[in-house]
């Protein structure tokens, strides 16, 4: 598989400007991070499950075919900023195309696989939240699930996937009745079990900061970044 770690610029503007297959793979990675807070925005405009993710894939089969992508810029700012306002651009101008399209049209819409039983999306329906803010949430939300599962796949590389289940549950807090739980199950004493998870919010911060650098411009926006994101779930 290609590596794609979450929006590499570079492979952004191969993929806008390659019409091959290891363009067309890239597009999938990015479609496989992104799709999740697209398709909590769309579904304020669309009640039909299905055809909010038909909405999604084809907005993202047309990114490859029109070569959107080649206009994203690292220079401009974040990527996902870029990213829903191409959507809102293909809303409004190709809507109709996309409904025509999955009608029977001469093109047939793209397939990614997408499925929102197979998903982490939580929809909300708080009238009082704008679809932006829903899909900065659901943004936030594929991040974190993003870099827990990179954690894990490195945890599980050591053979230590164990020791990750046990302890993932002090990546957000530091809790004294569950350190005497896991101290018990692995036969450690509290202050080794305190150091080892302590070793892993490091490693997990480490990822988090690797992933956004990838979305931002330049390295001085990563802490705010990292700020903008835990003030979401604070909201």
């Amino acid at each position: 598989m290609l590596e794609f770690e979450t929006t590499q610029w570079s492979l952004i503007r191969a993929a806008g400007r390659d019409p091959s297959e290891q363009a067309k793979e890239a597009l999938e990675q990015l479609c496989q991070k992104y799709w999740q807070p697209l398709y909590v925005y769309i579904r304020r405009r669309v009640q039909n499950e299905a055809d909010a993710l038909d909405l999604v894939q084809a907005f993202f089969a047309r990114l490859l075919e029109k070569h959107y992508l080649a206009d994203a810029d690292q220079n401009r700012g974040r990527f996902r900023s870029f990213l829903i306002t191409a959507f809102k651009h293909f809303l409004a101008n190709e809507w109709d195309k996309a409904k025509a399209q999955k009608r029977g049209g001469l093109h047939k819409i793209h397939s990614l696989g997408l499925s929102v039983d197979d998903s982490v999306v939580s929809f909300e329906l708080d009238v009082g939240v704008t679809p932006e803010q829903l899909y900065e949430r659901q943004w936030a939300r594929s991040l974190i699930n993003l870099v827990k599962e990179r954690l894990q796949a490195e945890y599980t590389k050591q053979k230590k996937k164990g020791l990750f289940d046990l302890l993932k549950d002090f990546l957000a807090s530091d809790q004294q009745v569950k350190y005497i739980e896991v101290t018990e199950k692995l036969g450690m004493k509290e202050p080794a079990v305190r150091m080892a998870a302590s070793r892993m919010r490091k490693r997990f911060r480490q990822l988090l900061r690797e992933e956004i650098a990838h979305t931002v411009s330049n390295a001085e926006d990563v802490d705010g970044e990292i700020r903008h994101l835990f003030t979401i779930f604070r909201e």
